[in-house]
């Protein structure tokens, strides 16, 4: 199924969330100098206007990353201060929240020369307009599957592997195809980190994705979810963002336990963030 597009969800909670998350892991990881190859199995598009049709019809961004940026002069926690500086650098006017990337712009930002990228997307109109995104010699555009790549990178040539896995879940099977990917990935690289990006519905899809992680023999499982509104009160669409960030660096839990402390205030009641380990610790 390729009838998901993000632009209509660009800059939403959620992506404030992944991105955060992706961001903090990123910085922490390259705290060593030995090389990295990076994996986004589900890439999308890289860069969103948000003036865009997609973007305007729904405008999410509204109740997610605006509210942040509007607030980034006064952000009390350090990762929350530098995730907006970046931001600001995605932007045409440093000054005007014009644009949301995506997490190809956020993880080029970190690529250093000896480092690998490989950005996956199926679906071809988002493929295309990825294309069009500019990006380091040592970072690849893959027409495809992202996670049978993903199987087909494996094992990588650098001595570290990052991860990120952020399907659409369109399909209920989609939860079981991404833990069979995640174990995969776990069994040929052991101390490979992957961040699992996940939405919370009413109908609870994703409690059988914790069940066959948490048996799956992982050591170190940190779970993360934001969440907008209550469950009781959703009968249908998400109401919370979940990540997963297995073998996450030392310390990353407690900055980004604070960091969404912060996002959730400033997205205002009955927004909260719930930090947990899902395995481990």
């Amino acid at each position: 199924m390729l009838s998901y597009q993000h632009a209509y969800h660009a800059g939403n909670f959620a992506d404030v969330h992944k991105h955060l998350a992706l961001f903090s892991v990123s910085n922490y990881l390259l705290r060593k100098k030995s090389p990295i190859t990076y994996i986004d199995t589900h890439a999308g598009r890289g860069l969103y206007p948000l003036s865009a049709s997609e973007s305007q019809r729904l405008q999410e961004h509204s109740h997610g990353v605006e509210p942040v940026w509007q607030a980034r002069h006064n952000a009390s926690q350090q990762l929350l201060d530098e995730w907006c500086r970046a931001l600001g650098d995605a932007q045409p006017d440093k000054a005007v929240l014009s644009h949301y990337p995506g997490s190809p712009w956020w993880l080029g930002q970190v690529l250093r020369e000896q480092d690998v990228l490989r950005l996956y997307e199926l679906h071809p109109g988002e493929h295309r307009h990825l294309s069009e995104q500019p990006l380091a010699n040592n970072a690849a555009r893959i027409f495809g599957d992202g996670l049978e790549g993903l199987k087909r990178q494996l094992p990588v040539t650098t001595p570290r592997l990052c991860v990120l896995i952020d399907p659409s879940f369109e399909r209920k099977d989609e939860y079981r195809e991404v833990a069979e990917v995640v174990r995969f990935t776990l069994a040929k690289a052991r101390h490979a980190v992957v961040l699992l990006w996940y939405p919370l519905l009413p109908a609870a899809h994703h409690a059988a994705l914790m069940d066959n992680l948490a048996a799956s023999g992982i050591r170190k499982i940190w779970r993360s979810e934001l969440v907008q509104r209550p469950k009781g009160s959703a009968t249908h669409g998400m109401y919370a963002s979940g990540m997963l960030i297995i073998n996450p660096p030392w310390g990353v839990d407690e900055t980004l336990s604070a960091a969404f402390d912060e996002v959730a205030s400033l997205l205002g009641e009955p927004c909260c963030h719930r930090g947990r380990w899902l395995v481990g610790e």
